[in-house]
């Protein structure tokens, strides 16, 4: 028994080490933040360890829809494990809605920290302030809105600056539930480490669903 808790942690402790991961699927190595960590629960379920912190040896799977819903249809996680195991039907799915809700929570960190404005006079007035680092709109937010929008971020920003600190990748009832409050379309965030995390959450959903499976 101690021999079996022994070899355990060895394994945390070698993921922990490498700055590399392989992917079960490519068998490419690349940088944790490109892939997700899957683990297999008590029960034998595959579970998805977005953030990295489950116990027991992890499989990792290349951060796109595609790569994980080849990883469920081709038995990656059995081979890697070598035991039985059981995936959901909808793995790739369930993965993709986990990532939504960490943008989510993210959004909703960033609002109680009073770095977050809504309603398009505000968004405008903090942009016009050249206060506003992210851009946030609704995933079904109108166009002619988006567009005026945009189009003062570019010129507060610099084209390129303003694309990567545009976020569009939740719909407005998931901004408004995150924000807790009714009809969240468009929304800004001034500078703050709870703003960065909001885009670096976006991201990984955005690399995620780029990739289709």
């Amino acid at each position: 028994m101690t021999g079996a808790r022994t070899t355990a942690s060895h394994r945390r402790e070698d993921e922990a080490a490498s700055p590399l991961r392989l992917c079960a699927v490519s068998r490419a190595h690349r940088p944790p933040e490109e892939l997700i960590r899957f683990v297999a629960g008590p029960e034998g379920a595959i579970v998805p360890d977005i953030a990295c912190r489950l116990p027991g040896r992890g499989v990792w799977v290349d951060a796109t829809r595609a790569a994980v819903a080849a990883a469920a249809r081709q038995n990656v996680f059995a081979r890697s494990l070598k035991r039985k195991v059981s995936v959901a039907d909808d793995l790739a799915g369930l993965v993709e809605r986990l990532m939504a809700r960490r943008v989510a929570e993210a959004v909703s960190l960033a609002n109680k920290a009073g770095l977050v404005v809504a309603g398009f006079a505000k968004v405008e007035d903090l942009i016009e302030q050249g206060r506003a680092v992210l851009l946030v709109h609704a995933a079904d937010a109108a166009e002619d809105g988006v567009g005026k929008l945009d189009r003062k971020f570019k010129a507060a920003k610099g084209a390129e600056v303003a694309r990567n600190s545009t976020i569009s990748e939740l719909t407005s009832a998931e901004l408004s539930l995150a924000m807790g409050r009714s009809n969240v379309v468009h929304a800004a965030a001034s500078d703050g480490g709870a703003s960065q995390r909001i885009m670096q959450e976006a991201g990984r959903l955005r690399r995620y669903r780029a990739a289709g499976g």
